[in-house]
């Protein structure tokens, strides 16, 4: 199993990060434009339950992507499993912490690659660079909106 995790300090409540990820355009705006990644649905908000759905495009290979959310603490974690994809096991926690008035946005993530141990440890640097250009991505985007737009 391979982890990571990506941190920012918002200066905005966890009320308003929270409802910020609650846009029903939020997995349009967070996803980076250079990842060949289509958002094909999203269907029930951050609630126990909800579903998205992806489309990874690389050249003329397509793969599925499906999440749904197993957990829901209104202002402080949602998270969200692979159940249909290229991974293993996939489990991302978003956590909102407040400090004073900002909030500490976390995204954490426990995967495993195809092809056990051994694919983790040959690939796991470079899925986690990935990451965290994604992360960055997300996390500026997300402290623009609510920082500058407000």
């Amino acid at each position: 199993m391979v982890k990571f995790q990506y941190s920012s300090q918002i200066k905005a409540s966890v009320e308003k990060v929270w409802q910020f990820h609650e846009r029903d355009d939020i997995l349009e705006l967070l996803t980076p434009p250079w990842q060949p990644v289509k958002v094909i649905r999203r269907q029930g908000g951050l609630n126990i339950g909800a579903t998205s759905e992806f489309l990874l495009m690389f050249g003329f290979i397509n793969i599925l992507w499906v999440a749904r959310h197993t957990q829901y603490q209104q202002y402080k974690l949602f998270t969200d499993e692979q159940i249909e994809g290229p991974m293993d096991s996939w489990v991302h926690y978003h956590r909102f912490e407040a400090k004073g008035t900002d909030t500490i946005l976390t995204d954490s993530i426990e995967y495993q690659i195809p092809g056990g141990w051994l694919s983790d440890i040959m690939l796991g640097w470079w899925v986690n660079s990935r990451l965290e250009d994604m992360f960055r991505y997300r996390h500026q985007i997300t402290k623009n909106e609510l920082e500058i737009h407000r």
